[in-house]
């Protein structure tokens, strides 16, 4: 146990991040276990010795968006259910994470589930808020994309609860793994034809990057569609059936094809957002995108098209230089930004 230490816990949905900093705030260690957290709460407890089993800390901070997990009846709920979880699986001191109102004790958990359901958005932007004036944050991840403006070191957002986000298009229900595509485009283009799309869980986005060569496999963690393996050919079959075909009906090239029509219509849901966001702003000219998540190759391309300066969030997180594995790391903890941030804050509390 490193008493030096903090790990920042991120219980998802879909999966659980975690990262090891020390009181410099130096990255030392970042993990994503899969926890499809729907099943129950034994997928936690299994993906949390995972992550034990590779590193500890006597401190922990959390942040939650899994209270949404069906198993709970409601986010109140959740958070309790989560919270007495964590307090008799982790050693030391656990902190949760309650938004504006800052780290509370396990104490106070219950009259603070409001400010804890769902807030780890603004925890990585609280942190990055720290280190730049002017940004637009957009953390694309497996399920969905958060968008948030950082103008005078200050969160400028109107919702801090997912039903408002939702509404001023803060929070975007899309990701680049777990999305099936009928959530895209009821029509897509291919082979010259504007086609129909079926509305059925036939593929998800994890098929269109692993046919545009977006997404790696060590990022794709999630179930299939189909429960079938993760292969080019797979991904052509799932992503036929879509347009009502099958995959021997074409060439590879085509399924490739279609898959860069789901991902412009991606890409062009996640853009309509970000220009809500951006014209609340008097002037745009110094504005940057800072990008995060699994897919921050679409923040970089969206800010390419944009025409505005990307930053990948890895330039925002600290370095332990005396890490044999140190890029590995950074890639981690970027991709579970989230984690990494609240445990940075958590330092500061």
């Amino acid at each position: 146990m490193n008493k030096s230490s903090i790990i920042g816990w991120d219980i998802g949905g879909a999966h659980l991040k975690a990262v090891l900093v020390d009181v410099t705030g130096k990255v030392l260690a970042a993990s994503q276990v899969y926890c499809p957290l729907w099943r129950g709460l034994h997928e936690l407890d299994l993906a949390v010795d995972k992550v034990l089993s590779d590193f500890n800390a006597d401190k922990h901070v959390v942040t939650m968006t899994g209270e949404l997990a069906d198993i709970f009846q409601n986010r109140h709920a959740g958070v309790m259910q989560l919270a007495q979880f964590l307090q008799k699986k982790l050693a030391g001191q656990v902190k949760y994470y309650a938004g504006k109102q800052g780290f509370v004790a396990p104490n106070e958990v219950e009259i603070n589930t409001a400010n804890i359901a769902s807030m780890n958005w603004l925890a990585s932007v609280q942190y990055l808020a720290q280190n730049v004036q002017r940004a637009l944050f957009l953390d694309i991840g497996s399920t969905t994309t958060d968008i948030a403006l950082i103008h005078d070191g200050k969160a400028q957002v109107l919702g801090f609860n997912d039903a408002i986000r939702m509404q001023s298009d803060e929070l975007v229900y899309t990701g680049v793994v777990r999305t099936p595509l009928m959530a895209l485009a009821q029509k897509i283009p291919f082979a010259g034809q504007l086609v129909n799309v079926a509305a059925e869980h036939f593929a998800t986005t994890a098929d269109v990057y692993m046919l545009t060569g977006d997404l790696p496999l060590a990022d794709n963690i999630a179930d299939t569609a189909d429960g079938a393996e993760k292969t080019i050919e797979a991904s052509a079959r799932r992503i036929a059936r879509m347009i009502g075909c099958d995959a021997k009906g074409a060439t590879i090239s085509s399924w490739k094809n279609l898959a860069y029509a789901f991902k412009y219509a991606q890409m062009n849901q996640i853009k309509q957002a970000m220009l809500r966001q951006i014209s609340l702003l008097e002037d745009c000219l110094d504005l940057s995108i800072v990008g995060a998540g699994a897919g921050s190759f679409l923040a970089h391309e969206l800010a390419n098209q944009l025409g505005f300066q990307y930053e990948p969030v890895s330039n925002f997180i600290i370095a332990d230089k005396l890490n044999v594995n140190n890029d590995e790391t950074i890639n981690m903890a970027a991709l579970c930004f989230s984690s990494y941030a609240v445990a940075s804050l958590g330092n500061q509390c």
